[in-house]
């Protein structure tokens, strides 16, 4: 038994091995929050007030004899050379043993550390640095210019050791040392603050002269070596003569430095310095010549200081003209601005170019002018190139105009007819405007050819009447007759151009011509406004005086149709027309209208109709005819009808004014029903009110 449980027993326990143990979770049994509640920052805030407890210092240790100090010295010497042991390229430690032995007055040792530690790493710019300083400080001079020679010569591009070693030279009082270790320096052709520093030494001594041969020098390695070809440098040498009064120099430095940059490199700071030296010369015309100079060259965006100080100077020394060229030079910047962002923004061409019209030469103009025509507009669409067309018509103005070159002017229409894609679109006024301007050259062939062209290319109701218009005013008239011919096969449906020709035939007394012209226009299918040539027909017979052709007009009109002012018009002839039978034909046209207009929905059309007649009836007519017309006058009265909106719901009701003609109440006899409701529904109100007022005097009523 004991056996069997011992075996059981190591059973269980290689299983519950075997499994990996769950730790267990404490049950919290209390999960309110406690009183005193501890935050992150609290922890944090007082983990720092620890740190900043002080620990007790260490005991001191006091050295009573040389023995006892020896043996300080060993030991701080061997933990030293341990660490420098564990890892010698760290030099903080090179420089720790070397100072404390420094602090010991043990310099030769401090020197054989320093020494060891620059064979280690002879680039680190600290430990020589702290070499040298060690020797300054205890006055070994020679030992510290050895270094400094050993530092630069070692590594000649740190500027460091240069300013170090020429600041010891110049405070030990050895300018000639000095001097000679700038010469060194130079020879290395160092940045631009080493120049100056070198310039700089020489003006504390008052070496003018060598200061002068150092900036040459500079200006010659900046030409040849093109070290530092920089604007400054110029600048700061020119300031430099000008401060020392020698100002024809400091001319000859600014004028060397614009020959130098030329045109290609240009920069705006050193004309600016150029003009401000020249204005403290009271050179005004050399300072006007150099702003002018540059503002011409100098691209605009780079050019904003400049502007600037021009404008300043115009307002303290200029006129009036010349700041009038400031402002005009700043408006031509902002022009030139928006049209490189945009080259198709034509309104800014516009006004770029009216600009430059008002103050530039013609070469100038030119040039903008090709500038601005030179965007075409990327899309053949008529809409894109109706601000464009613009530019070629105010230059080829300009041209004629202003330039007064004729040859140019005919370049420019030209040039413009053939850029147009005439087989989608065309403008008629570029075609129009070129004749024109053939004809005040006493050119008339080439503008009747540049017409002629035009209709064949591209025909145009304007380019037509243009022409027209063009023969007329030469009194060509048979050219007329031949264009109205082209214009009337081009566009049948055009009525002005039949009544234009019908006039002109009548004009030139050819009564039948015209006539045929206006019947072949009534004629016509499709007709854009065959109310204007029926009534310019209709005019034309008038005055001829042919009434009976008159109202066989009006006839076959109202034969198209029944429209309410055909019918009044007529009317309005006959009343004009005859002398004996004048009235009744008059009332004859009027009887037939109103028959005519029973069947029409548009009761406007027929009360308009009725009002008319009354009006001729008042005027010529009889008691009884009048008595007549007021018998056919309509009732006004007010309805109600339904609308609907357009998803077809309901959308209310709305009022509007009907029109009850006598005439149509007697065929219809519910409309006479109604009206006999209305008038017994009115007599029993009547009634009712005169019973609750006996005293009422009704005879009026009873009536």
């Amino acid at each position: 038994r004991g056996g069997a449980r011992g075996h059981r027993g190591g059973k269980m326990a290689s299983t519950a091995a075997g499994k990996q143990r769950i730790p267990k979770v404490a049950k919290v049994k209390n999960k309110a929050p406690a009183e005193v509640q501890i935050t992150a920052e609290q922890l944090l805030r007082e983990a720092k007030e620890r740190e900043l407890e002080l620990l007790p210092p260490p005991p001191q240790q006091k050295i009573t004899d040389v023995e006892e100090l020896n043996d300080y010295k060993l030991r701080k010497r061997k933990t030293f050379e341990d660490n420098i042991r564990k890892n010698r390229t760290v030099i903080s430690n090179w420089i720790k043993y070397a100072q404390w032995e420094e602090s010991l007055k043990e310099i030769q040792r401090a020197r054989s550390i320093y020494e060891r530690a620059l064979d280690v790493d002879y680039r680190n710019i600290t430990l020589w640095l702290k070499y040298a300083e060690m020797e300054m400080k205890n006055r070994q001079v020679n030992h510290a210019r050895n270094i400094w020679d050993r530092a630069i010569t070692t590594l000649p591009r740190v500027n460091q050791f240069w300013y170090k070693y020429t600041y010891m030279e110049e405070m030990l009082g050895n300018v000639a040392g000095s001097r000679q270790v700038f010469e060194r320096w130079m020879e290395w052709q160092p940045e631009e603050q080493a120049w100056h520093s070198y310039i700089n030494f020489e003006l504390r001594y008052k070496e003018v002269d060598r200061a002068r041969s150092i900036y040459e020098r500079y200006i010659l390695f900046t030409l040849l070596v093109l070290v530092h070809p920089d604007v400054k440098n110029w600048i700061k040498y020119a300031r430099f003569e000008e401060k020392h009064s020698y100002f024809a120099h400091a001319r000859k430095v600014y004028e060397r430095a614009v020959e130098f940059f030329g045109e290609e490199h240009m920069d705006e700071h050193l004309y600016v310095a150029f003009a401000k030296f020249e204005e403290n010369q009271k050179e005004f015309e050399r300072v006007r010549v150099i702003y002018k100079y540059a503002l011409d060259r100098i691209p605009k965006q780079d050019a904003q200081n400049l502007f600037k100080n021009y404008t300043i100077f115009e307002k303290k020394f200029g006129d009036r003209r010349g700041i009038e060229d400031i402002i005009v030079s700043k408006r031509r910047f902002q022009y030139e601005e928006e049209v490189k962002a945009n080259p198709h923004n034509y309104d800014a061409w516009f006004d770029y170019l009216r600009l430059v019209e008002s103050d530039t030469d013609a070469e100038t103009v030119r040039e903008v002018y090709e500038r601005a025509i030179a965007n075409v507009p990327p899309i053949q669409e008529k809409r894109h190139w109706k601000r464009y067309i613009y530019l070629w018509i105010n230059y080829a103005l300009y041209e004629e105009l202003e330039a007064k070159a004729s040859k140019r002017t005919r370049q420019v229409y030209q040039a413009c007819l053939e850029l147009l894609p005439h087989k989608k679109f065309t403008f008629a006024k570029m075609w129009l405007l070129y004749a024109q301007f053939e004809i005040r050259q006493k050119n008339l062939p080439l503008a009747r050819r540049a017409l002629g062209t035009s209709i064949g290319k591209c025909p145009k109701n304007k380019l037509f009447k243009g022409y027209i218009e063009l023969e007329l005013q030469l009194r060509e008239f048979d050219r007329c007759r031949k264009l109205y011919e082209k214009f009337l096969e081009f566009a049948p449906e055009n009525c002005t151009s039949w009544i234009k020709f019908a006039e002109l035939e009548t004009i030139l007394g050819d009564i039948d011509r015209a006539r045929a012209i206006y019947e072949l226009a009534i004629g016509q299918p499709r007709l854009d406004m065959p109310e204007v040539l029926w009534k310019s027909y209709i005019d034309f017979e008038i005055e001829q005086e042919e009434y009976e052709k008159t109202r066989n007009l009006y006839r076959r009109l109202l034969q198209r149709t029944q429209h309410v002012k055909v019918w009044i018009s007529f009317a309005q002839f006959e009343l004009s027309a005859g002398r004996e039978e004048r009235l009744p034909r008059c009332r004859q046209i009027y009887e037939e209208a109103n028959k005519a207009m029973r069947s029409c929905e548009e009761k406007e059309e027929r009360v308009m109709l009725l009002e008319s007649w009354r009006s001729f009836e008042d005027e010529f007519g009889t008691d009884a005819t009048k008595e007549r017309i007021d018998k056919l006058m309509p009732e006004k009265i007010k309805k109600r009808r339904k609308l609907q909106a357009e998803d077809g719901s309901d959308a209310g009701w709305e009022e509007y004014y009907d029109y009850i003609f006598p005439e149509d109440t007697a065929n219809q006899p519910n409309l006479k029903l109604l009206a006999m409701a209305k008038l017994w529904k009115k007599q029993q109100q009547e009634s009712e009110a005169a019973a609750m007022d006996p005293d009422k005097d009704i005879d009026e009523s009873q009536t």
